[in-house]
C-alpha cells in the first residue's frame, strides 16, 4: 500500500471533506466515523480535530471515546491487572456501546446517545445526561480495538504504529497491553480493514492511504 506524506491539518480538511460527501450505508440520517489507534497513537486528537474541522463547516457533532465505556475494575481485573486477553476481549463494553451509542443513531433511532457511562478513575457510573445528535449529525467515535466487532461505522479511520513504535511511545506501565494489539493485527488487520490508513510513527509528520469509497 502506497502512503503519502501528509501534514496533520491537511489530513483534517481531507477527512472532513469525505465525511460531507459520505452517506450512511444502512440508509441512517446520522453518520458514524470511527478513529481507531491504540493509546499511544492518541486517537481522541485527530478526532477532536475532525470535529471541529466539521463543526465549522456546518456539521453538527458528537465525539463519544470508548475509555468512558470501561468495564467495572472487578470484571476488568477479574484475570488479573495485566492480562492482555482481558484487555483485548473485556475491558471495554461493547454491549452498552451498542446500546447506548450506536443504538440511538440507527434508523428509525432517537439521536439521543450517551456520551460515557463509567469512569475509571472512581470505578462509577458517570451518571452523565443523554446528548440529542440530531439528523445530519456526525457520531465520531474514537478510541483502540474498535474493528471487528461489527459496529456499523460508515467511515473508519485507523492510526497505525509500527511494532517498533507502539512500544516505544506506549508507557512503561502499560507495556504489558502490547500483546493484545499483535492480537488485533493478526485478527483483525485494522490497515486493511479501515477506509483511511495514518500512518503515525513519527507524530510529527503522518502519512495516509485512503481508499476509495
Amino acid at each position: 500500500m502506497r502512503l503519502e506524506a501528509i501534514t496533520w491539518e491537511r489530513l483534517t480538511d481531507a477527512l472532513a471533506a469525505r465525511v460531507l460527501d459520505a452517506g450512511a450505508d444502512d440508509g441512517s440520517p446520522w453518520l458514524r466515523v470511527a478513529v481507531d489507534g491504540a493509546p499511544a497513537a492518541r486517537p481522541g486528537v485527530p478526532a477532536e480535530a475532525l470535529a471541529g474541522a466539521l463543526r465549522l463547516r456546518g456539521r453538527s457533532v458528537l465525539v463519544v471515546g470508548t475509555g468512558g465505556f470501561l468495564r467495572p475494575a472487578s470484571l476488568r481485573y477479574e484475570y488479573g491487572r495485566h492480562d492482555p486477553d482481558a484487555y483485548y476481549d473485556g475491558w471495554f463494553d461493547t454491549g452498552a456501546l451498542w446500546r447506548e451509542v450506536f443504538g440511538p443513531v440507527e434508523p428509525g433511532g432517537t439521536g439521543r446517545v450517551l456520551p460515557d457511562l463509567w469512569d475509571p478513575a472512581t470505578d462509577r457510573a458517570t451518571r452523565s445526561p443523554r446528548v440529542e445528535l440530531p439528523p445530519g449529525g456526525v457520531l465520531l467515535v474514537h478510541g483502540p480495538l474498535l474493528l471487528g466487532h461489527w459496529f456499523p461505522f460508515d467511515l473508519t479511520v485507523h492510526l497505525r504504529l509500527s511494532p517498533a513504535a507502539l512500544r516505544r511511545r506506549t508507557a512503561e506501565d502499560e507495556q504489558w497491553t502490547l500483546p493484545a494489539f499483535e492480537r488485533y493485527e493478526s485478527e483483525v488487520g485494522p490497515a486493511d480493514a479501515a477506509d483511511v490508513l495514518v500512518r503515525a510513527d513519527d507524530p510529527r509528520h503522518p502519512a495516509w492511504a485512503p481508499r476509495q469509497s
